[in-house]
């Protein structure tokens, strides 16, 4: 401590040396500005979920996508023109509405994907100034490939929690999702 920072506490580690890191920070914000003490719960939820993310992402779902060749952000739009069904096509904007990614960021995921031969985009029948994104069928051949190994690598994430409690995160993370949509 000679360069004047605190070490973490080493009381928020269990005995296989898991951090608690937003136990942590609470602990840290109630010694820095005891006003808040009671005000910090939400802080440790929002921590907990970030790093539940980052976690599953990091540990998880990102190496499954690499086993493929794919960032997140490919197997989303891959995905989801899968699970559209035949003829495995939509518009730019409902892949953007469904991905939440920025229109900016789907015209260079859609032309990286066309790039790779996972897509193609044509004119729309009804509309000359639109274009229809649709799966070829390489890219409908390695998303059904991938998906095995994805599901499984996805059960792995979650085998920590019982099936009971994993229904019951599932159902509180939905009315959560919900509710701070609908917030005024």
């Amino acid at each position: 401590m000679t360069d004047g920072k605190r070490a973490a506490d080493t009381s928020f580690t269990d005995n296989d040396g898991y951090l608690d890191r937003a136990s942590v920070a609470k602990a840290q914000w109630q010694r820095e500005m005891p006003e808040l003490k009671d005000k910090l719960d939400p802080m440790v939820l929002l921590g907990r979920l970030s790093e539940a993310y980052q976690v599953m992402s990091n540990g998880y779902l990102i190496p499954s996508y690499a086993k493929a060749g794919l960032k997140h952000g490919d197997f989303d739009v891959l995905a989801t023109l899968v699970r559209s069904g035949p003829p495995y096509e939509l518009t730019p904007t409902a892949l953007y509405r469904s991905t939440m990614m920025s229109s900016g960021g789907m015209t260079a995921r859609l032309d990286k994907l066309e790039k790779a031969g996972y897509i193609a985009r044509r004119s729309h029948p009804d509309d000359r100034r639109a274009l229809i994104v649709c799966l070829t069928p390489s890219g409908l051949d390695m998303i059904k490939a991938m998906m095995p190994d994805y599901v499984d690598d996805q059960h792995r994430a979650v085998q920590g929690l019982s099936e009971a409690e994993r229904q019951d995160l599932s159902r509180l993370l939905a009315r959560w999702i919900e509710t701070a949509e609908h917030q005024d």
